[in-house]
């Protein structure tokens, strides 16, 4: 019979606490372990199955993500492509929206009124922000004139 590893010493392999470990197998994310004498007793497989769980949440995955990601590698299907897909193009969108605010913060930095509140440029922005505008276009509208 295999190895079989108590949640401490899955614990101890990962470096991921046993109360994540617990609350893991609660989301589905863990499969139920076998039990003995009460004791969780997991295969050496789970060893991987937490550290795919790391990477995936590494990469932005939320603990649903990953469960439908750990859940599609049972199928037959290409579903965790789709999956990935739509992460990839999440973080776009983030890396865009940080790009923007990097170039902002940046631009305030770089202004050459000594107290930022009397810089007209940054009064414009907060009023194009109020009026519902994105900090993209409000930073377009003001380098735009």
């Amino acid at each position: 019979m295999d190895e079989q590893l108590t949640i401490g010493e899955l614990a101890r392999r990962t470096g991921v606490a046993t109360s994540a470990l617990r609350y893991w197998e609660e989301l589905g994310l863990l499969p139920p372990p076998a039990r003995v004498s009460g004791q969780r007793r997991y295969p050496p497989s789970a060893v991987g199955l937490v550290g795919l769980i790391l990477m995936l949440q590494d990469v932005g995955f939320t603990l649903r993500e990953a469960k439908a990601f750990v859940d599609s590698r049972s199928l037959d299907d290409d579903g965790w492509r789709e999956l990935y897909e739509r992460k990839l193009a999440e973080l776009d969108q983030r890396i865009a929206r940080a790009q923007v605010a990097r170039t902002a913060i940046a631009h305030g930095l770089a202004c050459p009124h000594e107290k930022i509140f009397e810089c007209p440029n940054f009064a414009k922005g907060i009023e194009a922000i109020l009026a519902g505008g994105t900090l993209k276009e409000v930073h377009e509208q003001i380098h735009s004139d």
